[in-house]
């Protein structure tokens, strides 16, 4: 039996996305942060170290455009950049404490405008479409 008609997935979330991201911006802008900037200092908390090109890749982002975003990181004292010592024409880029500190306070002040987008929803669905949407991200993330 077909499913009942429904919106394509993009067409619902692309609105809800486009909000999510007008939400963020003033977090980000308080914090001195922008959204690579943020990206960046996310990316780096599932590794202690990253090559640029990884990191690039594990964030999605061109690793010729994000050396910018690594510089005023960099400048910022929320990141490192050193030498990799088995190949002195690579960088490795880790978090520093700052930067950790930085990244968890905008999180926490981005999780808190989300959760009251999310109080619309009765607990037990609240619980479902954040469990639902982690299994989709990591499926997307593993195809990728």
């Amino acid at each position: 039996m077909p499913e009942a008609h429904r919106p394509d997935l993009a067409a619902m979330m692309a609105p809800l996305i486009r909000a999510l991201i007008a939400a963020e911006m003033p977090v980000l802008e308080r914090h001195g942060l922008s959204m690579w900037g943020y990206s960046v200092l996310l990316g780096l908390g599932k590794e202690p170290v990253y090559t640029q090109a990884a990191l690039a890749k594990a964030i999605n982002a061109d690793k010729t455009r994000i050396i910018g975003v690594l510089d005023e990181l960099q400048r910022g004292e929320l990141i490192r950049r050193e030498p990799d010592p088995a190949d002195r024409r690579v960088n490795l880029v880790s978090i520093t404490p700052a930067g950790r500190s930085l990244r968890d306070r905008v999180q926490a002040d981005i999780q808190e405008q989300e959760n009251r987008l999310l109080a619309q929803l009765p607990a037990a669905d609240r619980r479902a479409f954040l469990r639902s949407l982690q299994t989709l991200a990591n499926a997307v993330g593993e195809a990728t």
